[in-house]
């Protein structure tokens, strides 16, 4: 099994073939010497790139997730469903994520590339640092060691110690999310979004910060938070300032224009409970929330881009928003069918609005 096709499964890029052979080679020779062997080239890999852990950190590692999977195996067996697990594309892909070198070089990959592919490195977590990823479609609640709750929409992952140390809490968001976070007046909660730090010390807020968005936003609930924007290696550079509950900050990452608005929070947080709330949004506003959270991409001709929405979904599939769409404004929608790509995975689903003729 090579590292481009683990790396492909990671990502959801296998094709049918490549998914079978992946599940094969687990159920058969996951844990072979050969494998083993190959993990743990790649840990090694990762000390001297990185100049940190030990070979025991491999060994405990790879021995508790192969305890892990083992006792998978006995629960299947004891149960008899064992031979169910593999029914769906889904439920197939979560058993493998259990077996041991996936599990292993999904957390030494994702280390590596994570680092790296940041263009600004604002800090510097340990080791032992976590990543959790909500996957495109669903949504996911994280309960960090200090007791605060971090909910995290979809698309976003968050990197986070699996113990706080040192004088602050500090996480790395990518996407958005919604903290509660614990109160400790001696370690300040510090998210890192791109350039910009949100610091708490014991308050509920709200972040969005994706990559393919040009502006950072920050919405406080309760409790109080200071603004911060960053340099290279995480040093402070300017102090943006504090922000009141109620108050929405945005930063535009290009420009450095920072605005400060009194909101309703209900509209940027009610995502978490799985709403889709807007409030005289734009048309194209709902294409882009729409986009990322059913993973396609939507276009909107230049005649319709001014019709405006007030409305709130709770957890609505697409085609139905789309039609309800169609029947508040004189708009009409194309849903293209997706190509097939040399690889032999598939593009994502394309929709086009357009008027009503």
């Amino acid at each position: 099994m090579t590292k481009d096709k683990i790396i492909k499964f990671l990502n959801n890029q296998c094709t049918d073939a490549e998914l079978d052979e992946t599940i094969r080679w687990a159920n058969t020779e996951a844990f072979s010497e050969e494998s083993i062997k190959q993990a743990f080239d790649e840990w090694k890999t990762y000390r001297e790139e990185n100049n940190e852990g030990d070979d025991e950190k491999f060994s405990l590692l790879f021995d508790k997730i192969r305890e892990r999977i083992n006792s998978e195996r006995q629960k299947r067996n004891k149960t008899g469903n064992g031979n169910q697990i593999f029914m769906t594309r889904l439920t197939r892909a979560a058993a493998i994520l259990l077996l041991p070198v996936l599990a292993f070089l999904f957390y030494t990959l994702s280390e590596i590339y994570d680092m790296k592919s940041e263009s600004v490195s604002l800090m510097q977590l340990p080791v032992d640092s976590l990543e959790i990823i909500a996957p495109v479609g669903s949504r996911t609640v994280v309960q960090l060691s200090d007791g605060s709750k971090v909910h995290l929409n979809y698309g976003s992952r968050l990197k986070y110690p699996r113990t706080f140390t040192g004088n602050t809490r500090e996480v790395l968001l990518t996407g958005e999310g919604y903290f509660d976070v614990a109160h400790n007046p001696e370690r300040p909660f510090i998210v890192q979004a791109g350039e910009f730090s949100i610091k708490a010390l014991g308050t509920a807020f709200n972040v969005m910060a994706y990559t393919d968005n040009d502006e950072i936003e920050t919405t406080l609930v309760e409790g109080k938070v200071v603004l911060e924007k960053s340099g290279p290696e995480g040093k402070i550079i300017k102090n943006v300032g504090a922000m009141l509950p109620g108050q929405h900050v945005s930063y535009n990452i290009k420009t450095g224009a920072v605005s400060c608005t009194e909101v309703n929070v209900e509209k940027y947080i009610a995502w978490k409970d799985g709403k889709l709330v807007f409030d005289e949004a734009n048309i194209l506003q709902v294409a882009e929330r729409l986009s990322r959270m059913f993973n396609v991409t939507i276009e909107v001709d230049d005649d319709i881009k001014d019709y405006t929405y007030t409305v709130t979904f709770v957890d609505e599939p697409l085609f139905q928003i789309l039609n309800l769409m169609t029947i508040a404004t004189p708009v009409r929608y194309n849903a293209l069918p997706r190509n097939k790509l040399s690889d032999g995975t598939y593009s994502k689903q394309k929709i086009i609005f357009g008027k009503k003729q």
